[in-house]
């Protein structure tokens, strides 16, 4: 039976660099609030030859975009007839520690602030960030010929392996 090492190895190095890369463009995009995004970044490895990469279910919606009710970002997500919920706005509003005040500095009622960012995500949508998609890609374009070498250093090994076997 052949054994997949070599592949294993440039699919781990893939692997490696897609979820680093991921993870330091959220960084750099201050796009790291509670965590949770940058945490559950990962891989599923179903067999040892197939990735599925995971994260939490709004990384996509970051990482693609939401076109807005206004503006339009060529996403294939969209704001159409629903504002985004206010609730999940108030745990983002404390983390990011935004305390909504009116022109005198008075503190403002946190649920007027939340609609009116809800309003404003509503309409312009989610800018896309692609700080998954561009490691992504980067590195499934270097992945191509390092597979076709690693496979066949894997065929040379098992042929080499089989031919020991015979002598």
């Amino acid at each position: 039976m052949i054994n997949f090492e070599h592949i294993e190895k440039e699919l781990e190095l893939f692997k490696k660099y897609v979820i680093e890369n991921s993870k330091s463009n959220l960084l750099k995009a201050k796009k790291k609030a509670s965590g949770r995004l940058y945490d559950s970044i990962d891989v599923e490895q179903t067999t040892s030859l197939s990735l599925n990469f995971i994260m939490e279910e709004y990384g996509e919606y970051l990482d693609k975009g939401v076109n807005g009710k206004k503006k339009k970002w060529g996403a294939p997500f969209s704001y159409t007839n629903k504002m985004p919920p206010t609730k999940s706005l108030d745990k983002w509003l404390v983390l990011k520690g935004i305390a909504p005040r009116d022109k005198n500095g008075k503190f403002i009622n946190r649920q007027s602030l939340k609609f009116a960012i809800a309003k404003n995500i509503y309409n312009k949508g989610i800018k896309p960030t692609l700080f998954f998609t561009k490691p992504f890609e980067k590195g499934f374009d270097r992945l191509d010929n390092k597979l076709i070498e690693a496979f066949g250093l894997d065929v040379e090994d098992f042929l080499n392996f089989t031919l020991n076997k015979i002598k």
